[in-house]
């Protein structure tokens, strides 16, 4: 992991432990972040996973809000606008297989997240946007997806 993931991993896991503690209690790590995607792992655990020692579907959820919601955090960062106000307004989700092993959770909307953020700068009002999620677990069955998630995010300027 280089400096600027763990940097982010921290934000992350400080941002979950004082705004969402179910977000620090899976332990999240931030694998990539740019302008473009977001890969955040979630390691499987006794923690993270279910009775059949595979990733537990809540678990899931929470992965797929971190890679989208990471995201989104980044780029209204970048674009130095903290009076945005980020919330996820719908969720649905596709299990394909089940996850025996660490999952990534891969956003890769970074160029629709920008348009979305300068169409809420622009107008002043709530937009909506679906997203999409792709879980996979690279060591066991490399690109295949495990899960893949839709999340309608939702920006407003304060």
């Amino acid at each position: 992991m280089n400096l600027e993931n763990f940097k982010q991993t921290l934000y992350l896991r400080a941002f979950g432990f004082l705004k969402v503690p179910l977000i620090s209690y899976v332990r999240p790590s931030v694998v990539r972040l740019t302008e473009d995607e977001a890969v955040v792992k979630i390691p499987l655990g006794y923690r993270t996973r279910n009775h059949l020692k595979s990733m537990y579907f809540g678990t899931l959820a929470v992965g797929a809000d971190c890679a989208g919601g990471l995201l989104a955090f980044h780029l209204i960062r970048k674009a130095k606008r903290p009076d945005i106000s980020i919330v996820f307004k719908n969720f649905r989700a596709d299990f394909h297989k089940r996850p025996m092993a660490d999952v990534h959770f891969t956003c890769r909307d970074g160029a629709r997240i920008w348009k979305q953020i300068r169409e809420t700068v622009k107008g002043k009002k709530r937009t909506n946007e679906a997203i999409h999620i792709v879980a996979t677990t690279p060591k066991v069955s490399g690109d295949d997806p495990v899960a893949t998630f839709e999340l309608t995010l939702s920006l407003k300027a304060v």
